[in-house]
């Protein structure tokens, strides 16, 4: 969309609602509301050959409405040519296998070499913008030092499906999304939920905090391994979590909060460094030479937001944590 589009719509009469916005909605399925509302305030939106600033304007049955759609600006920050692990990619969206150590989007000390700098770059013209910006959608984000899953839309109409999927987490729909974490000791059934309120931690800024008044969190969990120290005594275990809301960092408060922090993980986690005592030399060298928090996202499904087909990918655990789970193996 190099250049500026004009959109041309009859209006049927069928639309549900006599009001221009209401009608361009149900009519124009690449633009969002939002997007269609910001046109007709900023007048690019004709009906009898007049500009119509109002979206409760009422139009007839027979109006042609033109929307005339300036060519999306270049995005702030720029692209930049970063390696990306492509797992899928169309039209409408892109999903990508995020190593450790890459940062989501820029922001206060990561203003450039960010995952939203390399789609930029990689995506280029196929990026047809949010909001009239040539930028990707980032609708979830993981940890800097989290590695695994992650999808990004291509255009409005894929960033407001994917929206609606992520805020509603799998309720109504098919949206899924899947952890394997390793964590400190074993806990004493083979599953369970964290159904916990998470707020900004009251004094370290950088946490998060369970705490009443706090937004609704809930995390189911399941074992899938368990391994014992040099001694025979369980002294960690592989666990797969799913999530039924996003919170930031909700696996690691989540499972630090029944007493079984990841792996790893400097901030939810520093007394059970002495925990590393118990573990076997490979595995004391894997945990030292891991350092970041023992979480990857290994699942996500979702609905295509344009053909409305079921689309699952699973990531295998990448080298470091292989080597982490490896060593605990030995052990035993």
């Amino acid at each position: 969309m190099g250049n500026n589009q004009r959109l041309e719509v009859v209006v049927e009469g069928s639309e549900g609602s006599p009001r221009l916005d209401r009608v361009l909605a149900a009519r124009v399925a690449e633009l969002s509301r939002s997007r269609l509302k910001a046109l007709i305030l900023d007048g690019r939106v004709t009906v009898k050959n007049a500009p119509v600033r109002d979206p409760a304007y009422h139009v007839v049955a027979g109006d042609t409405i033109t929307i005339d759609v300036p060519a999306p600006v270049a995005a702030e920050p720029k692209g930049e040519d970063i390696a990306l692990d492509i797992v899928y990619e169309d039209d409408d969206l892109i999903v990508i296998d995020k190593p450790a150590g890459l940062v989501v989007h820029p922001g206060a000390g990561h203003e450039t070499g960010t995952l939203v700098n390399a789609l930029i770059a990689h995506c280029g013209d196929s990026l047809s913008g949010i909001g009239g910006v040539k930028r990707p959608g980032i609708v979830h984000r993981i940890d800097k030092d989290t590695s695994g899953l992650l999808v990004v839309a291509k255009n409005d109409a894929a960033h407001a499906s994917l929206s609606a999927q992520f805020a509603d987490h799998g309720k109504t729909g098919e949206m899924r999304r899947g952890y394997l974490a390793f964590v400190w000791g074993v806990p004493n059934r083979v599953r369970g939920t964290v159904d916990a309120p998470i707020d900004r931690h009251p004094h370290a800024r950088e946490k998060m905090a369970v705490r009443e008044g706090g937004r609704h969190a809930v995390t189911h969990w399941e074992i899938v391994e368990s391994f014992k120290g040099p001694d025979g005594k369980p002294v960690a275990s592989l666990i797969a979590c799913q999530l039924e809301t996003g919170r930031t960092h909700q696996i690691r408060l989540h499972l630090a909060h029944i007493g079984h922090p990841l792996m790893g993980d400097p901030v939810y986690g520093p007394h059970f460094k002495t925990k590393a005592t118990h573990l076997g030399p490979e595995s004391q060298a894997a945990l030292a030479a891991l350092d970041r928090q023992a979480l990857h996202a290994y699942l996500l499904a979702l609905e295509h937001p344009k053909t409305g087909a079921i689309l699952e990918w699973n990531s295998d655990l990448p080298a470091d944590l292989r080597f982490l789970e490896h060593s605990l193996q030995a052990a035993l």
